[in-house]
C-alpha cells in the first residue's frame, strides 16, 4: 500500500509540475504576442513615417531646382 501511496504522491507532484510549467509558457507567449503586436504598431507608424518623407523628397528638390541632399537641411532646433 505505502509503495502505490508513493507512487500517487510522484504522479501528483509531476503534475503540479507540468501545470507549473504550462501556466509560464502561457504567460510568456500571452507576453511575447503583446511585445509583437507593439512592434507591428511602431513598423506600421515608421512605414507610414517614411511614405510620407518619400511623398516630400519631390517637394524639397523642386523648391530651390536643386537635387535634395539631407546633408544640406537644418534641422529644426535650429
Amino acid at each position: 500500500m505505502d509503495n502505490i501511496t508513493d507512487n500517487l504522491k510522484q504522479w501528483q507532484h509531476r503534475i503540479e509540475e507540468l501545470e507549473i510549467q504550462s501556466a509560464l509558457q502561457e504567460e510568456t507567449v500571452q507576453s511575447l504576442s503583446d511585445t509583437i503586436a507593439r512592434l507591428q504598431q511602431t513598423i506600421d507608424l515608421q512605414q507610414a513615417q517614411l511614405r510620407l518623407l518619400y511623398q516630400r523628397l519631390p517637394d524639397k528638390a523642386d523648391s530651390n531646382n536643386e537635387p535634395f541632399n539631407p546633408a544640406n537641411e537644418i534641422p529644426p532646433h535650429y
